[in-house]
């Protein structure tokens, strides 16, 4: 039998469509819409709708609530992180998100918070990364790099598909004189691995507190804490730094408004990893770099995801 997990946003009738939008892009095949608002347009329009349930005037929330059912699969968390960092970037482009509050809530009677470690094992996610959960026992082989992770309830694991394809980027980017930000770092995978490539310096930034906190965590964990810098708040309040490669696993419609101010942020040449995109989002992010004076380097997919590697086009911005 498959089980459920139900995550819910608790948002502002003018956000519903974006957090609608995000939650289909995290892979929801519908989504529920509590809204007290439209209750009260529906009375003024008599007949407008067939059926409306009156209990969610009682809710105990003022806004809307957007509600969404994944999977309990092994990419669960990470999906959740992708929401959650979809969610709260909304604000930085003048959507009013009212709360802006993700929850979980699991649809069968289960103690999700430890039984959802069961799907998580140490997973190779290039040819030479290994992503291994703390409670896991794993030796390195040869080469492998291996980054201890414990993410916690809130945050991505690693195993999902859009982490592995911006890993796999950052192999191909890094050097020893790269400077890389980690933008919506989550749990610290992406910023983390950054530093064991061997970068120059790692800036990680997350608007949340909670995520702050774990990426310190689990970068003590792997001992990078001398090249990665973790801060909270922001893009374009806490970094006034450029970096010769910014990632952010993020989500599609969030990696097209960050398109318009992320040159602020690169060197002459530098580079631009996003993902989080699902395919049918391609083609609109690639417009959205290009416009924006980046070109557009490879775009890659794995399952119902895709990377894309974009560039600026040197006019040079230093």
């Amino acid at each position: 039998m498959m089980e459920w997990i139900e995550v819910s946003i608790k948002t502002t009738t003018e956000a519903v469509e974006a957090v609608s939008n995000i939650l289909y892009d995290a892979g929801v095949q519908g989504v529920v819409i509590e809204d007290p608002h439209d209750l009260v347009m529906m009375k003024r329009e008599e007949g407008s709708w067939d059926y409306v349930d009156e209990t969610i005037l009682d809710n105990g929330y003022e806004g809307a609530i957007v509600k969404g059912y994944l999977p309990q699969t092994a990419d669960l968390m990470d999906k959740i992180e992708l929401i959650r960092q979809g969610v709260i970037l909304l604000p930085e482009f003048g959507l009013n998100i009212g709360a802006g509050e993700v929850t979980t809530l699991e649809v069968k009677e289960e103690d999700w918070s430890s039984s959802w470690k069961k799907y998580y094992k140490p997973t190779r996610i290039s040819d030479n990364i290994v992503i291994k959960p703390t409670w896991e026992d794993y030796q390195a082989k040869n080469n492998e790099l291996i980054i201890e992770m414990d993410p916690g309830m809130a945050f991505g694991t690693g195993t999902h598909e859009t982490t592995m394809m911006c890993v796999q980027q950052l192999e191909d980017y890094i050097n020893s004189n790269s400077q890389v930000f980690d933008i919506g770092c989550g749990s610290g995978i992406l910023g983390i691995t950054a530093a064991k490539l061997g970068a120059k310096k790692v800036v990680a930034v997350d608007i949340d507190e909670v995520a702050v906190d774990a990426t310190r965590n689990n970068v003590e964990l792997n001992a990078v804490g001398n090249t990665v810098d973790i801060r909270q708040g922001n893009l374009m309040d806490v970094v006034t730094e450029k970096a010769d490669i910014v990632v952010a696993n993020i989500i599609a419609d969030i990696i097209i408004l960050l398109s318009k101010d992320i040159k602020k942020f690169l060197h002459k040449d530098g580079i631009f990893i996003s993902s989080g995109i699902i395919l049918d989002k391609v083609e609109d992010v690639k417009k959205a770099l290009e416009s924006n004076g980046l070109k557009v380097v490879k775009a890659e997919t794995m399952g119902e995801w895709a990377v894309i590697v974009s560039q600026m086009k040197g006019e040079g911005n230093e």
